[in-house]
């Protein structure tokens, strides 16, 4: 197995959880900035959409240097558009591709996608097998242009990194829940392990729980023992809030790293262990508007609960709060924010 970057890691691993809406490029800068975890990866991307000339998606796959090792995740149910979106991540200059096999959002899963593979796990074990030999044709000299995308995605593609990376094999990994309906971990991940990817994250929940209730880590424990047989890491995720957590849960439950949600939301700082005054919060949130505002245009609404998130923690946060979530622009923002200083 060729893991890649995956066998320079430090351990235990410690990442940010991909987000659909959160982990956005702005976001992934300024985490990998002021926190730098171990490893990033963006927001799950389809590759219907991308197979499709749905270009708008690729705003998910731009990224800064300093996230490196950046890892591209995507999902979805048609095997030939995972061959073909392989040739895009490469191109692109990433450091591995992830699928996606754990999103439980209804418009997500209810067509078999995301968590909703769980159900299919020939079709998820053909997923990976087509994602990796799309990789590997790239690796050997395959070109993109000939592999049937539309021309609008290979321009993009083009634009956005004008100068082809080297050519190697990309390692691909896997993110996943402990079950569908009821916790099958233990039969699934063997499933997974068939096509052996090289990393398979768990989140400790079913796709039935949603984000309700408690991550089980005792089930993420008895996947992990399983896959500690081969030469996969896993790495755990779900309900933690601080790095002693992480790993204390790391230590305790048999996985090589985690991932960390909603806890990084605002709080790039917690990589560190640091905690922020309010001067570096504020100075960071207008850093962050000023990038998002580069990202997305004047359609500034979006930004709105990232500022929210930096607003925690002081006496008069829920003030300041307020008036951030009327903010139409980083200059709002800097004067909001001057004003409360």
């Amino acid at each position: 197995m060729d893991r890649g970057f995956w066998d320079k890691l430090p351990t235990p691993i410690i990442g940010v959880s991909p987000m659909d809406g959160v982990t956005d490029a702005p976001f992934r800068s300024i985490m990998a900035k002021y926190g730098k975890s171990d490893i990033t990866i963006t927001e799950f991307t389809s590759v219907e959409g991308i197979c499709h000339g749905a270009v708008k998606s690729l705003v998910a796959f731009q990224y800064d240097e300093v996230e490196r090792p950046v890892v591209a995740q995507i999902f979805g149910t048609d095997v030939e558009s995972f061959y073909k979106t392989a040739f895009v991540v490469a191109e692109l200059g990433f450091d591995g591709i992830d699928i996606n096999m754990g999103c439980p959002a209804t418009s997500v899963s209810s067509r078999g996608a995301g968590a909703g593979l769980i159900r299919t796990p020939e079709l998820a074990k053909e997923i990976i097998r087509a994602t990796k030999k799309g990789m590997k044709d790239w690796a050997e000299g395959k070109n993109i242009e000939d592999v049937g995308l539309p021309e609008n995605i290979i321009e993009w593609v083009k634009t956005e990194r004008p100068q082809r990376p080297e050519r190697k094999l990309l390692p691909v990994s896997v993110k996943t829940r402990i079950g569908y309906n009821e916790i099958i971990i233990e039969e699934w991940v063997k499933h997974l392990l068939e096509e052996e990817p090289v990393n398979i994250t768990i989140h400790g929940r079913t796709l039935k729980q949603l984000y309700s209730g408690s991550a089980n880590w005792d089930a993420i424990a008895a996947g992990a023992k399983i896959i500690k047989q081969t030469k996969t890491t896993v790495i755990g995720n779900g309900d933690i809030h601080t790095m002693e957590e992480a790993l204390e849960k790391i230590k305790t439950y048999g996985v090589d790293g985690a991932l960390i949600g909603r806890a990084a939301f605002g709080n790039p700082w917690m990589f560190k262990n640091q905690t922020p005054t309010i001067d570096e919060k504020f100075a960071v949130a207008i850093e962050h508007s000023e990038l998002y505002e580069k990202f997305a245009g004047e359609y500034f609404v979006p930004m709105r609960k990232h500022l929210a998130w930096y607003c925690r923690g002081f006496s008069n946060a829920s003030e300041v709060r307020q008036k951030l979530m009327q903010a139409k622009s980083s200059r709002e923002v800097k004067e909001i924010l001057a004003a409360n200083n």
